[in-house]
C-alpha cells in the first residue's frame, strides 16, 4: 500500500476509535501514551508520517484492535487484540443458510463479488441438474435447492454486483454429456442450457458471466467477497484468505481471466442457448 494511502486509512481508523471511546482528545491521548498535540497532529492529516511502533502498539492494545486493522492491512478488527490469522480453513457442510458462506455473501452486499465456479454456476442450475449432481456428490438435494434460490434472490437485489468467469469448455463438455454429466439425459442438458440463458438475461447486469479458453488459462474455483476475504473451494472445505495482499493477488488473477474472456457477459446467454446438445 502507498504510504499516503496508509496514513489516510490509519487516520480514519484512529478517528473511529476516538469516536467509539466517548473520550475527549486529552483522555484518549493519555490512554495511549502521547500528548494531546501529537494526537491532534495525527488526526489532522497534515503529515503522512505514522506514529512510532510503540504508539501503534499502545493504540491497538488500549482499544483491543489488531495492528493489521489499524494500518488498513485487514478489514477484521480482531477485537481480542490479536492479529487474526491470514489463512483459515472452514468446513462447507450444512445448509447454505447456516454456513459462513451465506454470511460472507451478506457482508459483501454492495461490493463486487468475483466468482470462479467449479462447474455449472450454482444459481444457474435446474432442479434436475441439482438432483443429479447431489446424487453423485452424496449431498442433500433440498439444501442445494435452497442454496440456489438464495443465490438467485441475492443477485436480484439492486445493490448486487457479481462477476463470474469460467472456461467455456465446461459448458461445451456439459452439452455433450461428457465427464460427470455422462449419465444426465440429453433433454435435461438441453433444458439446463435454456434455463441458464433465461436466467442470464434476467439477472444481467447485476450478474455477469464471462467465458475464457480453458486451454490457455487455468483457475481453481474461488470466490472473492469484495475487499473482505477470499474463499478457495476445496470440496467440503474452504481455504479462507483474510490478508489484504492475498485478496488483491486473487483479484488481479480474476481480472486477468476477464481480460482473456472469449465470450463477454452480454453474449453468454446466446452462447449457452445455441450450444449443440448431443
Amino acid at each position: 500500500m502507498d504510504k499516503r494511502d496508509l496514513s489516510v486509512v490509519f487516520r480514519d481508523r484512529l478517528k473511529t476509535l476516538l469516536d467509539r471511546s466517548g473520550q475527549n482528545q486529552s483522555a484518549f491521548a493519555s490512554d495511549v501514551g502521547i500528548d494531546r498535540s501529537a494526537l491532534s497532529q495525527l488526526l489532522s492529516g497534515a503529515s503522512t508520517r505514522l506514529p512510532r511502533a510503540e504508539t501503534l502498539l499502545n493504540i491497538a492494545a488500549a482499544h483491543r484492535v489488531s495492528l493489521d486493522w489499524l494500518l488498513g492491512l485487514s478489514h477484521d478488527e480482531a477485537l481480542t487484540g490479536e492479529i487474526r490469522a491470514s489463512f483459515e480453513i472452514e468446513e462447507g457442510f450444512g445448509g447454505f443458510d447456516r454456513t459462513l458462506l451465506a454470511k460472507w455473501h451478506a457482508e459483501a452486499a454492495g461490493t463486487k463479488i468475483r466468482y470462479v465456479p467449479a462447474g455449472v454456476p450454482d444459481l444457474l442450475r435446474t432442479d434436475e441438474v441439482i438432483e443429479y449432481e447431489a446424487g453423485i456428490a452424496n449431498k442433500n438435494r433440498l439444501s442445494q435447492i435452497v442454496e440456489t434460490q438464495y443465490r438467485i434472490d441475492y443477485n436480484r437485489r439492486p445493490e448486487t454486483d457479481m462477476e463470474v468467469c469460467m472456461p467455456r469448455h465446461t459448458l461445451e463438455i456439459f452439452a455433450r454429456g461428457l465427464g460427470v454429466w455422462e449419465g444426465l439425459s440429453r433433454e435435461a442438458r438441453r433444458e439446463q442450457l435454456q434455463h441458464m440463458a433465461r436466467l442470464l438475461d434476467d439477472l444481467y447486469p447485476t450478474f455477469r458471466l464471462f467465458l475464457y479458453d480453458g486451454r490457455q488459462r487455468y483457475s481453481i474455483p474461488y470466490t472473492i467477497f469484495g475487499p473482505y476475504r477470499a474463499a478457495i473451494y476445496a470440496g467440503d472445505l474452504y481455504l479462507v484468505l483474510n490478508a489484504t495482499e492475498a485478496i488483491r493477488s486473487l483479484t488481479r488473477h480474476f481480472d486477468n481471466l476477464i481480460r482473456a474472456a472469449e465470450v463477454n457477459s452480454h453474449e453468454t446467454a446466446s452462447f449457452a442457448a445455441n450450444l449443440p446438445v448431443n
